[in-house]
């Protein structure tokens, strides 16, 4: 299969081709609808977009974390299903794993984000389990649902996914010994109360919590810690960092320490006028950005509105990035929502308790539906913060 349309300035509709079907792939397409003169596709491995937010869920067995892309997006969005293996540039194709090809005259490069788990940690990458991707978290939830009810689990990594993987674990398995091995803080991205009031409700669901513990190596049915002392695995859930797929960097498109795609502030390639970076893989001039569906779906529209006014040939708009907090689910029933400033900074007003796990089951089931709703009415999406300025001359040129 390939798709051929004119570059642009032709008379034929232009093409616009999104990688990645995320949080940030999703509403690009649906986005992109706004301008009902170009042709878009979408290309995604799977038929469904991933709840990222709800993986830890479908690990516990308490929820499902996919929704069927073919009701998620909009009509004039054709969807592909196939992987992505490479960016011609040259040619402005993308080369398909299934050996087929699609031509393009502007790509929205979306692949979004993946667990990484350390090579450097001896044993990490045979015995750790990620839950950063669907099929990494149905793997976990297979080996979960075969352990004796008081198996021992250890968690890695004190960030958000950590802390909510292992309050959902101790409370669906009461029996259990649930450690959450932080390496260093918990929660760093959130103010002293907030960690407190984090600290409290995964104490009352019987999470053990290290702070300091580093883990040195990782076994099949244990972990090893740098101090020297081991404790006892069943599974070891790993969610200590974040990467993201090498497909930038083996098209040979400049990317930053980790593989983003490095663009200006318009979200344009610094190499490729005719590539965009959204979500989590890209890498946009600035300060950096926490990888989250907060960031990646404003990142999203700001991209969508970049390619839109380059074919419309109109001003190109910087659209500011702002933040507004952490939503933590803790178990089924409580969380903590952390205040941030705009620029994700923690402040100290926080939410606990019942009231904060509303919270976040709300926010989490409005993301879904506002990418829904921009795929019924393009251009219906707000963020905080979303105030225009033009793009100077040096942000365009990159």
């Amino acid at each position: 299969m390939s798709v051929h349309n004119a570059r642009p300035g032709s008379v034929r509709k232009p093409h616009v081709v999104v990688i990645g079907a995320g949080y940030a792939g999703a509403l690009a397409a649906n986005r992109l609808q706004q301008n009902r003169d170009i042709h878009i596709t979408i290309i995604n491995p799977r038929p469904v977009f991933v709840e990222r937010v709800r993986l830890h869920e479908l690990v516990a067995g308490t929820g499902n974390a996919t929704v069927e892309l073919a009701g998620l997006l909009g009509e004039r969005v054709r969807l592909v299903i196939d992987t992505a293996t490479r960016i011609n540039s040259t040619t402005r194709t993308v080369e398909l794993e299934s050996g087929s090809h699609v031509t393009y005259d502007y790509l929205i490069y979306a692949v979004g984000s993946t667990g990484a788990v350390p090579a450097s940690v001896p044993g990490a990458v045979e015995y750790a389990y990620p839950i950063s991707e669907l099929e990494h978290a149905e793997r976990l939830r297979a080996t979960i649902d075969v352990l004796p009810d008081n198996a021992p689990i250890c968690v890695v990594g004190g960030g958000l996914t950590g802390i909510e993987a292992a309050s959902e674990l101790a409370e669906q398995r009461p029996h259990a010994k649930v450690t959450l091995l932080c390496g260093g803080i918990l929660a760093p991205s959130v103010g002293e109360k907030a960690r407190a009031s984090v600290l409290r409700q995964l104490t009352k669901l019987g999470v053990i919590v290290e702070d300091e513990a580093v883990v040195a190596e990782v076994g099949p049915d244990r972990v090893r810690l740098s101090d020297g002392h081991s404790l006892p695995s069943a599974a070891t859930v790993w969610t200590a960092g974040f990467g993201v797929p090498d497909l930038a960097a083996r098209s040979g498109l400049t990317t930053d320490g980790i593989g983003r795609l490095v663009t200006d502030e318009t979200l344009t390639s610094v190499d490729d006028p005719w590539i965009f970076g959204a979500g989590d893989a890209s890498a946009p001039a600035g300060p950096q950005l926490r990888m989250s569906c907060q960031a990646a779906m404003p990142l999203a529209a700001r991209a969508t509105s970049t390619v839109l006014a380059r074919i419309a040939g109109d001003e190109v708009k910087v659209l500011h990035q702002s933040f507004v907090g952490s939503n933590i689910s803790i178990g089924r029933r409580h969380g903590t929502i952390a205040a941030a400033r705009q620029d994700d900074s923690p402040r100290s007003f926080y939410l606990g308790g019942r009231l904060a796990a509303f919270v976040k089951e709300m926010v989490c089931t409005t993301v879904v539906k506002q990418i829904a709703k921009e795929g019924r009415r393009p251009g219906s999406y707000r963020w905080p913060g979303a105030t225009k300025r033009p793009a100077s001359l040096d942000s365009v040129a990159g």
